[in-house]
């Protein structure tokens, strides 16, 4: 790796250990399937605690952030890049429910990641 990757990806490691506030429109697991050659991701709706946690809407419990869940995504959006995956989620999508800009944009950061991933034949972790 070349000292300005080394220096982008010290700072992004930084940053990805910052607070965030959850969007109470709810969030995204980003996959990829490389048999279809496609970008993934799972819409899930969520409501937003006194603590500022995730929480089932319909349990009331709190959502892990790590570790598998059981829930039942309210939809599936796939896309060939990360920009036919942007226009679908938020631009052709009368529902979205992203009412937040900062997830807006981690989400379009996010979907470049997968493409890259996708393109490149190497793994994809969600940050």
């Amino acid at each position: 790796m070349n000292d300005l990757a080394q220096t982008i990806k010290k700072l992004d490691d930084k940053l990805s250990k910052r607070h965030i506030d959850l969007d109470p429109g709810g969030y995204f697991i980003i996959y990829i399937d490389r048999e279809n050659s496609l970008i993934c991701t799972k819409y899930f709706t969520n409501i937003i605690n006194e603590k500022g946690l995730a929480v089932d809407p319909e349990t009331g419990e709190v959502i892990a952030a790590r570790g598998k869940t059981n829930r039942t995504s309210e939809t599936v959006f796939t896309g060939r890049s990360a920009k036919e995956l942007c226009v679908k989620v938020i631009e052709e999508n009368p529902d979205c429910s992203i009412t937040m800009l900062d997830h807006a944009a981690y989400l379009g950061r996010e979907f470049m990641r997968a493409e890259i991933a996708l393109i490149q034949g190497t793994e994809y972790i969600q940050d």
